[in-house]
């Protein structure tokens, strides 16, 4: 079995809401008793809150409810998880901070959009905090792409 980790700043956006649409698309591909999804802030903000509602808002129109509830990234994630997902360069230096520090080193620790065929030299996923509804559905674009570029390589490369 696959342990897929997203990891964003509060875990109420952007993580959640790629951690949704991956379970969405390991669903519709067959392969969700394989490949499993979670997600995690590298900050603790927000521990035990649901996502954002605007979050919540952009997938249910695409047909993904999201019922995460927050949590903080810890070491035990270095050894549980094949995949870290990192939504931003200034989260991936955190992630790559604790990881050293784990002492653990399973976990292959990547950018989320060095999978979205879009991206250009800005790798990261911005977060739609601090706007309005349409930072969320830009969002929602970058992770649908990205998501499935990366369920793609899993697929050709474990399965």
């Amino acid at each position: 079995m696959l342990h897929v980790l997203f990891v964003c700043l509060g875990n109420i956006c952007r993580s959640p809401m790629a951690e949704g649409i991956f379970s969405h698309l390991t669903v519709e591909r067959g392969v969700q008793s394989i490949i499993v999804a979670d997600s995690a802030g590298t900050s603790g903000f927000h521990a035990g809150e649901l996502p954002d509602p605007r979050a919540m808002e952009t997938t249910v129109t695409h047909g993904i409810e999201l019922t995460h509830l927050s949590r903080k990234l810890d070491f035990d994630d270095f050894l549980k998880f094949d995949y870290i997902l990192s939504m931003d360069s200034a989260n991936l230096d955190i992630i790559l901070a604790m990881q050293k520090r784990s002492g653990h080193n399973r976990a292959k620790v990547l950018m989320m959009r060095s999978f979205d065929p879009e991206a250009d030299d800005d790798m990261d996923v911005p977060d739609p905090y601090y706007g309005g509804i349409n930072g969320f559905d830009e969002v929602y674009q970058m992770l649908m792409r990205s998501n499935e570029k990366f369920l793609e390589f899993l697929q050709q490369r474990h399965l």
